[in-house]
């Protein structure tokens, strides 16, 4: 009952500075213009609009989460049960499909929530999701089978079958879910029952990123390891690429730039809105600001966060406009950093993340402040006053019915893209939980050693392939190349590979692939880099040789 007239009291003394601050706005401009004043007031209408806003988006984002998971989801007509839609949006862009990465992230939220007794309802969607999951790692699409590459494939149709057309990071974040879970049951049922029922689709998953640790997860082969021990599995395997990837993540780290290096394909500059992401997904509050993973709090996590505009500069996706999720993502952060200095007692500015923090205090020098000091109150109130800026954004940007699309636009807020995006919702829905403090679990990140020698293995063989093509272009259009492996940028039209003219009207590209492969590519066109069409079916398709060189010559279709 105490607890009870407390809160009650708080709230009654914000509405009161609420209430004070807005009838004497104008008067502060004009005479009462101090420091102390327009902090106060600054800082109480930010908190109060948005507690309002995560109060009143809180279960609409919960529902339209839901709203999109088959089979019973009001909005996911088609989708079988457990299957997670990007989102109903049919046309420009048609994101009627499953995305095993989106549906990850979506179900690490419910997992989350059922975990820690937010909500004990879900136990039965989970369950439906590791089904609809363990079933399309069975599912042969065009990355391959079950064991030739196949659980990399980024994207199914919604009835659970392949999608082939081009295009589509899935298994390392399907088996972080998952092993959340996993170790729920651990607790709450038996070994063997995880033995028999999750262990696995989790293993093959952790297989995947053992056998590809060099472009997927690290936090995955952390958490799969011990869980594998636990249930008397063989875990050496994924403890030793554990090792490797944190010794290769190393390389991310942009010296020159200050930033972590995310992508470069297609000519970027690696500045990306994905290390935000990396960062609070590898969250561990055991870990503290540790560098070496990245944390929220780390001085190269929020150096790399200063770093950024936008998704990425040369965004142009759509019209490049802002993210609901990407603009989460950065509040989030903050928070967490928040949540890892106030547990500490203290922050540390180094000469890495000294710029982050002059943009709040610009007297303050590279050193450690305790939570007894005022630069450690000054720049803790001014980092969470810069995460609440980037929710008001959100809020003033969020259409008066609470739907998320993927992106608003720039210039007038009003929302594009995807309607009622998944990945939206429950983007929301993780950074509401970061800014009221609930509880984050360790994955094993803590004083972790970076291998003093990277086991980084022997290359892997390669042949080079030309490819030329005949096409006919207008002015300002350019013929690009993309295609079902790495080397060809695992079908992205955002990343393909620019063509040479030199021989026009062919078009040519020389590209190391692995030998012996079986490889599936398309050429797509692009008018001053802006995709426009890719060329008809069927893929093309060829067998890379053992040794040796190959050209293949083809004609626009």
């Amino acid at each position: 009952m105490v607890s009870e007239y407390a809160d009650l009291y708080k709230k009654a003394v914000w509405s009161l500075y609420s209430y004070t601050c807005d009838k004497v706005q104008d008067f502060s401009q004009t005479r009462m213009r101090t420091v102390l004043f327009s902090a106060l007031c600054g800082a109480v209408l930010a908190q109060t609009s948005v507690d309002s806003y995560v109060a009143t988006e809180s279960p609409i984002a919960k529902a339209g989460m839901f709203a999109n998971i088959g089979a019973d989801g009001s909005k996911s007509e088609g989708a079988i049960s457990g299957i997670v839609i990007a989102s109903p949006s049919t046309v420009n862009p048609n994101y009627l499909y499953t995305w095993v990465r989106d549906s990850s992230l979506v179900f690490k939220v419910i997992i989350d929530q059922f975990t820690t007794g937010q909500d004990t309802t879900l136990q039965d969607q989970i369950q439906n999701f590791i089904t609809a999951e363990t079933n399309l790692q069975q599912v042969s699409n065009p990355s391959g089978t079950v064991s030739t590459g196949g659980l990399g494939e980024p994207k199914f149709n919604v009835d659970g079958t392949a999608f082939t057309d081009p295009w589509g990071d899935g298994p390392a974040l399907r088996s972080t879910s998952m092993i959340t879970y996993a170790n729920w049951l651990l607790k709450n049922t038996t070994a063997s029952n995880v033995l028999n029922t999750i262990w696995p689709a989790i293993k093959l998953d952790l297989d995947y990123v053992a056998a590809n640790w060099n472009q997927t997860g690290h936090r995955s082969l952390r958490q799969g390891a011990t869980l594998a021990t636990t249930l008397g599995q063989d875990a050496s395997t994924y403890t030793t690429q554990a090792d490797n990837i944190l010794c290769f993540l190393q390389s991310y780290w942009n010296p020159s730039g200050e930033f972590i290096t995310a992508n470069t394909g297609g000519g970027r500059s690696g500045i990306d809105a994905n290390t935000a992401l990396a960062s609070i997904h590898t969250f561990d509050p055991a870990a503290g600001c540790d560098a070496n993973t990245f944390q929220p709090c780390s001085d190269k996590a929020l150096s790399s966060l200063k770093s950024r505009r936008g998704r990425y500069p040369e965004d142009v996706y759509m019209g490049g406009n802002p993210w609901y999720l990407t603009t989460a993502a950065v509040a989030e952060q903050l928070y967490d950093a928040l949540a890892v200095w106030n547990a500490q007692g203290s922050l540390s500015v180094t000469s890495t993340s000294l710029a982050f923090f002059q943009q709040f205090l610009p007297s303050v020098t590279a050193g450690t402040y305790a939570s007894s000091t005022s630069t450690f109150s000054t720049l803790t109130a001014a980092v969470k006053d810069f995460a609440e800026g980037f929710l008001e954004i959100h809020a003033k940007y969020t259409p008066s019915g609470g739907g998320l699309a993927e992106q608003f636009d720039r210039n007038n807020g009003t929302a594009l893209s995807a309607v009622d995006l998944t990945w939206s919702y429950a983007a929301a829905l993780t950074v509401f939980a970061a800014r009221a403090g609930t509880p984050t679990v360790s994955w094993g990140a803590a004083d972790l050693d970076v291998p003093s020698v990277c086991e980084f293995g022997p290359p892997a063989p390669m042949v080079a392939v030309t490819f030329n093509v005949v096409a006919t272009t207008v002015p300002g259009e350019d013929i690009y190349l993309t295609g079902s492996v790495e080397e060809l940028q695992n079908w992205s039209p955002d990343t393909a590979l620019l063509m040479s003219p030199a021989n026009y009207p062919t078009w040519s590209i020389t590209v190391n692939v692995p030998v012996s492969t079986d490889i599936q590519y398309k050429y797509i066109r692009k008018v001053n880099g802006v995709l426009t069409e890719w060329e008809s079916d069927p893929n093309n398709e060829f067998t890379s040789p053992a040794d040796g060189t190959l050209v293949l010559n083809d004609t626009w279709r």
